[in-house]
């Protein structure tokens, strides 16, 4: 009891520290100084972002720069340096912080918590973190979707997200109590993230009740704290490391190749605009199906090649050839479909020996470290394997081949931003096992899996990829039913798609 009493003892002091320590910084003016450097280190972006955020605080006049907004806030005592400092925090400057005004965040967030008259509304700090998090793509479409009601004039293609919550403050179409409408844009354009961060702001507002401006009566609310930043980084940069902190790998485990990757699903989609679509390659060590497989994802837009009747060591090549092809920066997927007799962890082509290809190295020829041109792309594996018994098996070893891979510099110029994805990222792993006897004449030649993944793949070329494979496998399923246990099919999916994935131009 006498421990716990002194941590709390420890932590009133430090906060009552804390809060001295900005009363007496609270009577500072700012000097003009501070104001100079601040302006300096922020950029295009960043201005913009601050000017909204003021934009309750100085309403009688239009201030066209920070320096002046600044300056006007500093002459009528709006202007602290706690006031100072709560702004470079909204911005996520906190190397400002540190540099100019000589503050942690801790410090900044302690002050936030403990004094609930804030210079920024939570309005506005909620318009400005989803204008953070929009991409290009994002703010265009949203600009083409509000012209229904402001008016094509006032929506110009160069406007930036925020010019377009001017416009629509104007009208009385967005306010603090007045989100519907962005709401329902940003669901139709995909990014319910953002939708569900309004959701969180309304919540908190109704549990704690606002003013006409949305300024929070009680301490700031944990949905409005910011995520650490980098420092002097573009929208797009801030874009994609939230795109990577909303969506952190949780590692599973996959019974064919270990640990995996996967990835929450969202409701964006992945871009499959390009001509071809991408190149699918079909490697097959039987003889059986290419003709339905090729018909199907010619008429869905990709490159089919072809490849038959490869030893082990030669579909190792092979896959590494395609890895290393730079025609991937130009398509956006890429598709491989592998035919071959098999083990449970391996495939071995046309070799009469265990000596076979892994199935782990065969996916991890497309991470993004061994394969830069198609990251941040879709990469679909379609997988018939018919399996050996073991007691058929004449020798133990698997094959392991190491392609060409690409130096640093090679992969800083296809990616110049690495921490965008996750190395696993975007991977669609569908393997069907059966028994080797499939390929004798006793049953028939062609694969259940493969007939059925040709037909689901034309009849519902526009409805996602993944409720194909439901379908597929509950085709599967019916098949297992009729027929004895050495004819049956065992598919398994597995899947680090972060979009939803129509294998179609829509």
């Amino acid at each position: 009891m006498k421990l716990i009493r002194q941590d709390l003892w420890l932590s009133f002091e430090w906060t009552g520290t804390l809060l001295m320590q900005f009363f007496i910084m609270a009577l500072c003016q700012v000097p003009s100084a501070v104001i100079h450097q601040v302006e300096e280190a922020l950029d295009e972006d960043e201005r913009e972002r601050l000017l909204f955020l003021c934009r309750d605080v100085v309403t009688d006049e239009v201030l066209p720069n920070v320096r002046d907004l600044l300056d006007t806030l500093r002459e009528r005592g709006k202007l602290s340096i706690p006031g100072l400092a709560e702004l470079l925090y909204r911005m996520g400057r906190f190397d400002l912080l540190k540099r100019i005004l000589k503050m942690d965040r801790r410090t900044v967030e302690a002050h936030l918590h403990g004094n609930p008259h804030h210079l920024v509304s939570d309005y506005r700090v909620l318009i400005t973190e989803i204008d953070e998090n929009l991409a290009k793509s994002d703010v265009s479409s949203l600009i083409f979707l509000m012209r229904d009601y402001i008016g094509r004039a006032k929506t110009a293609k160069d406007k930036s997200f925020l010019d377009l919550v001017n416009e629509l403050e104007k009208l009385d179409l967005i306010s603090p109590d007045q989100l519907n409408l962005l709401e329902t844009c940003l669901k139709n354009i995909h990014r319910v993230d953002l939708k569900i961060k309004i959701q969180k702001y309304k919540q908190s507002v109704q549990e704690s009740g606002t003013n006409s401006l949305g300024h929070s009566l009680v301490s700031v609310s944990s949905w409005n704290l910011k995520e650490p930043l980098r420092n002097g980084r573009n929208k797009e940069q801030r874009l994609a490391e939230y795109h990577i902190i909303q969506k952190k790998p949780v590692k599973m485990p996959i019974q064919e190749s270990g640990a995996f990757w996967l990835q929450p699903k969202t409701q964006e989609r992945y871009r499959m605009q390009s001509k071809p679509l991408g190149i699918c390659l079909i490697i097959n060590c039987t003889g059986n199906d290419t003709e339905d497989l090729q018909r199907a994802f010619t008429s869905l837009g990709y490159k089919v090649e072809c490849l038959s009747y490869l030893q082990a060591e030669d579909i190792s090549q092979a896959l590494h050839r395609m890895a290393c092809m730079p025609q991937h920066q130009d398509y956006d997927s890429f598709v491989c479909i592998l035919v071959s007799r098999g083990s449970s962890q391996s495939v071995f082509g046309v070799d009469q020996t265990h000596s076979g290809l892994s199935l782990d190295q065969i996916r991890r020829t497309f991470t993004g470290d061994a394969c830069p041109y198609l990251i941040g792309k879709p990469k679909l594996f379609f997988i018939q394997n018919y399996e050996v018994l073991e007691g058929q098996l004449e020798d133990s070893s698997l094959l392991e081949v190491d392609g060409p891979a690409m130096n640093n510099e090679e992969s800083k110029v296809l990616n110049p931003e690495p921490y965008m994805v996750h190395q696993e990222a975007d991977i669609f792993w569908s393997l069907c096992r059966a028994d080797v006897s499939h390929l004798e004449e006793t049953f028939s030649s062609h694969s259940v899996y493969l007939q059925n993944l040709s037909r689901q793949l034309e009849q519902g070329r526009k409805r996602p990829l993944v409720d194909l494979h439901v379908e597929l496998t509950n085709k599967i399923y019916d098949w297992n039913r009729r027929v004895s246990d050495k004819e049956k099919y065992h598919l398994s999916l597995q899947h680090t798609l972060r979009k939803e994935l129509i294998l179609s131009c829509i």
